[in-house]
């Protein structure tokens, strides 16, 4: 018997192949808790590398199976996240008890009214845990369907397209990839995480500002 960490990638993949690529991003794309802890970014480039053939190994994964099954998760997961807010309104992201849960659904909210319905839809896709919570609060915050649609649907096959094809494209031209897929992940994920630096910086620096006294 496998033992299946669903935390990890390379568990994941082995255990469940383009399958596990499904279900995972589905959960990571909108369920409050249970997607918030899973991985996205770190399982679909790993799974694009499994996609490339080498002169040593033949490919693990199948490339089409895999960006399909990533773009069916992302996108099904978000309509679904946003089918639950719109239903459970405000209360269904009160009522977890986690704080970075509420934190990043402070955060989505306040992508949503900087940068518009659009582009927050868009960006939000790239940004780790704040995707999980950001469709769910665009349902809670009564973003129109057919808006939240197109674009959740464009950032999601942006964001699950490109990370499986770019882990493709390394596989396919370096080797043996092994040495180098560790640093990549770490460098996309940190990648990943500049926004949330960006938008910290931003509201800290609100902050100080309100809390300047006004001249006379």
């Amino acid at each position: 018997m496998i033992a299946v960490n669903p935390t990890d990638s390379a568990s994941l993949l082995a255990a469940f192949g383009a399958l596990g690529v499904l279900v995972v991003i589905f959960a990571e794309s909108g369920l409050l808790v249970v997607g918030f802890f899973l991985p996205g970014d770190t399982l679909l480039f790993p799974a694009g590398v499994l996609c490339a053939a080498t002169a040593r190994h033949a490919p693990r994964l199948e490339l089409w199976q895999v960006l399909l099954c990533a773009a069916v998760g992302a996108v099904a997961g978000a309509q679904v996240g946003y089918l639950l807010g719109r239903h459970g309104g405000r209360p269904l992201l009160a009522r977890t008890s986690n704080r970075r849960v509420q934190e990043n659904a402070a955060r989505a909210e306040r992508l949503l009214a900087r940068y518009g319905y659009r582009k927050a839809l868009v960006i939000g896709r790239f940004v780790p845990m704040l995707r999980t919570v950001l469709h769910p609060a665009a349902g809670a915050l009564g973003v129109p369907l057919r808006t939240f649609t197109l674009w959740q649907t464009v950032g999601g096959l942006l964001w699950s397209q490109s990370l499986v094809l770019a882990g493709y494209l390394l596989g396919s031209s370096v080797s043996p990839v092994d040495h180098y897929l560790l640093p990549v992940v770490a460098v996309i994920v940190a990648l990943s995480l500049l926004p949330l630096l960006t938008e910290a910086r931003h509201t800290r620096r609100e902050r100080r500002d309100r809390s300047r006294p006004t001249g006379s």
